[in-house]
């Protein structure tokens, strides 16, 4: 092709037959339509439309088609690769469009978008055509060399943290057909040539001339096969002093002198190929009709992909022994504030939409009689009272006892002791309507909190008396209900404090323990370098564990509620958006599933920062609807923790497998665990994205249906869409129910056929949750 650019060869053809030759430089072949049969080292490829294969350079490849197909060659020559990738002559390549593990679709269509953008722009050749080329080629090799690269067969070798002998070998594998010499090689590398021949043989187990002369015979092997160089030649192209020392050396390796192996091999090559081995014959296309049709891919394959910066790591699963451990799902709690908002329809709304899709057995309310809730006695004449005070607690209970919804009240000490024989009288009061209208059976399932703050100025006797009157209050009137009390605990210095100690002596008294765990308690958000990021990363398991073990010391077994809990999520409206945490929260969840009765949220932002005061950060709880009935992550998080079941056969700090009846469960996980206010650099947060190349061991071979959901923040996250829409104009309800109806996870579908190993790929944005549900199909 006339004009082409130095360093690339880019071509539209009918490729019929080529005979076998030695590829130059990286060649992708892309096959628009038609098909093409390429042989590369006795292996057959053979593509059909839309395939993609990569030859590498010094592969000797072949090829056959039929006169209808449409080829896209672009060749990238050694030159050009040496200039920009100084690993290039040490790696090779494994791209075939066919053998391309599930998830890394998206990133084979956009290397089809840059070959066809390519194309398009060599045959337009506009003015800045050649840096358009650059950049194209630029991002096609990015993806590549990052997500395709296999390592070549000298360097898998050698020790790959030994960077000296990393870079000796690199200079010989370049240098080869030069003089090359142990002293040259001891001065490049400032070492005395003694030290240098112990170093190598005990390095690469042979000498430093043996090791040399094995790349250079490995080069020559090819040119005896594949060219007609004379065996003189051959030898002083591939560095050799003489021929007579490249035949003894060439005998010695093979087994024969170097022409009685081209005679013998080349007789066996003309054999393979005498079959469709005629001439060359491949036809230059450049039509309207094509360029057409390039236009068709181009669109076609338009998904995004720009992972080229994220992480690379492979996760190797083997559930042929699996751990069958237990899985346990807490029951979750619903805090509303007062018992009163029950009355609202958006709440109930809420409520039910949550319980729908998780284990919601609470509703938690505090300020339950000095709230609006239960109003005063009102003074009247009537022989039969016309009006009760209990009219809206009632109307609140009817809607738990018809949708299975069970108390989980928070009384405060200082609530009590404000008017502390008033209080027990209207409580008593209280529950006795209770019993009367619900019965006991509703009631003994109601759990009551006694509470008090870590830093309190009463005394440890005080708040125990208090308690017991408390505790025996309810439980004369229903002896099955659950009273207990809440354990401040100091993560530092792991006990509680001195006016808390009482609970230690009165296990007989305590049917459960109510405990709290916030990550942004222990981090000063104004320092920014501040290493106790990293540490927070497992706070709440190990908070847990060392309050079971504080307990334990002291005798007490009982039931841990995790009454109010959070992850990093900075203290202003800003960082809180942006910072996406999913995984971070269902990473927490699914460590304390099996230590914990069950695990408090917010039902949402309006409840938990209270009326009137939204510009008020409260991080010392989670939310599961924003504003509006938006889903916040912790909802979604909490529906996959859901959704998980069977017995736990593998897992890890970012992965859980499950096995059940109807086949497996995967859970893949990208948490960080870094300052929020780093959410808001994207360049930042791209280089912490993951690409996970998982193999699975183990599984029963059959036929699968792959369910895949997608979580991440340009799927299902809410502040995502809140932000693109907003305007200065506001929002109005349209724009919200579309925000609401199309914040949810993304659904993938896949069919697979599984015989043992199973292998694929997950790219994985920052805090992202990747929820596979591996359904074995029927007969």
């Amino acid at each position: 092709m006339k004009d082409q650019l130095t360093d690339f060869q880019i071509s539209m053809k009918n490729i019929q037959l080529l005979s076998p030759r030695m590829n130059q430089g990286l060649q992708f072949v892309f096959c628009l339509s038609g098909e093409l049969t390429i042989e590369i080292d006795s292996r057959f490829y053979v593509l059909k439309e839309l395939d993609l294969l990569l030859i590498n350079r010094n592969q000797l490849f072949q090829a056959k088609g039929n006169q209808t197909n449409r080829v896209l060659s672009l060749t990238i020559s050694d030159t050009f690769m040496d200039q920009y990738y100084s690993d290039y002559r040490n790696s090779r390549f494994d791209c075939f469009s066919q053998e391309i593990g599930m998830g890394r679709e998206v990133m084979l269509d956009k290397m089809r978008k840059l070959l066809v953008e390519l194309m398009i722009t060599y045959s337009r050749k506009d003015e800045s055509y050649q840096i358009e080329m650059h950049r194209s080629i630029c991002e096609l090799l990015l993806i590549l060399v990052r997500r395709f690269k296999q390592k070549g067969t000298v360097i898998e070798k050698m020790d790959s943290n030994d960077m000296r002998l990393k870079k000796m070998i690199e200079y010989l594998e370049k240098n080869y057909h030069q003089v090359i010499t142990l002293e040259d090689m001891a001065r490049k590398s400032y070492l005395s040539s003694g030290y240098l021949s112990r170093y190598f043989k005990q390095k690469t187990g042979m000498g430093f001339s043996r090791f040399l002369m094995n790349i250079r015979l490995r080069h020559s092997v090819k040119d005896l096969l594949y060219t007609k160089d004379t065996i003189s030649q051959i030898s002083m192209k591939n560095g050799f002093a003489n021929t007579k020392s490249f035949t003894s050396l060439f005998k010695e390796m093979h087994g024969v002198t170097p022409h009685v192996y081209r005679e013998s091999h080349s007789k066996e090559q003309n054999d393979l190929v005498r079959s469709y081995y005629i001439e060359d014959t491949e036809t230059l296309i450049n039509s309207p009709e094509i360029i057409a049709k390039l236009g068709t891919v181009l669109t076609k394959h338009d998904r995004s992909y720009s992972n080229t910066e994220s992480q690379f790591e492979e996760l190797s699963l083997d559930v042929s022994l699996p751990i069958n451990a237990p899985l346990s799902h807490p029951d979750h709690v619903l805090i509303i504030g007062e018992l009163k908002e029950l009355l609202k329809q958006d709440v109930q709304s809420q409520i039910l939409m949550a319980k729908n899709e998780m284990r919601i057995q609470y509703i938690g309310i505090q300020h339950l009689l000095s709230g609006n809730t239960i109003t005063e006695d009102v003074e009247t004449d009537e022989e039969i009272a016309t009006s009760s005070p209990y009219f809206n607690s009632d109307i609140a209970m009817n809607f738990m006892m018809k949708n299975g919804l069970s108390l989980f009240i928070k009384i405060e000490y200082q609530e009590i002791t404000a008017n502390e024989e008033h209080y027990f009288k209207k409580l008593h009061g209280f529950m006795k309507h209770c019993l009367q209208i619900y019965g006991p059976s509703f009631l003994k399932k109601w759990r009551l909190l006694f509470h008090e703050d870590y830093y309190t100025a009463s005394e440890a006797s005080e708040l125990k008396r208090v308690y017991l009157r408390l505790y025996r209050l309810l439980k004369d009137l229903v002896p099955d209900i659950h009273v207990g009390v809440f354990l401040p605990f100091s993560f530092k210095d792991e006990k509680t404090s001195g006016s808390h100690k009482w609970l230690l002596t009165e296990g007989n008294h305590i049917d459960f323990i109510g405990y709290h765990s916030n990550q942004n308690d222990i981090i000063d958000f104004k320092e920014l370098s501040d290493d106790r990021f990293f540490m927070t990363r497992d706070y709440l398991k190990e908070k847990t564990a060392k309050i079971k073990t504080y307990l334990k010391k002291h005798h007490i077994n009982k039931p841990l509620h995790l009454i109010s809990w959070n992850t990093l999520s900075g203290n202003t409206r800003f960082t809180n958006g942006t910072f996406f945490r999913a995984a971070l929260v269902l990473r927490s969840v699914l460590d304390v599933v099996n230590e914990v009765e069950s695990i408090g949220f917010w039902l949402n932002t309006a409840l938990h920062e209270g009326k009137g005061k939204v510009q008020r950060i409260r991080i010392e709880g989670m939310e599961l609807f924003h504003y509006f009935s938006g889903k916040r992550p912790a909802y979604f998080a909490m529906v996959f923790a859901n959704k998980l079941i069977g017995t736990i056969i593998a897992q890890g700090p970012d992965y859980l497998m499950t096995q059940n009846d109807r086949g497996y469960q995967l859970v893949l996980m990208n948490s960080n665990t870094i300052n929020p206010y780093y959410s808001t650099e994207e360049a930042f947060l791209q280089k912490l994205n993951k690409e996970i190349l998982v193999k699975i061991n183990g599984l029963e071979a059959g036929n699968y249906q792959i369910r895949k959901h997608i979580f991440d923040k340009d799927h299902g996250a809410l502040y995502t869409k809140w932000w693109n829409l907003n305007s200065r104009y506001g929002m109005d309800e349209e724009i919200i129910e579309y925000i609401n109806r199309s914040s949810h996870p993304d659904l993938e579908i896949f069919d697979e056929t599984i015989a043992s190993e199973w292998s694929f790929y997950s790219y994985l944005t920052i805090n992202a949750i990747h929820f596979f549900d591996i359904r074995k199909a029927s007969n």
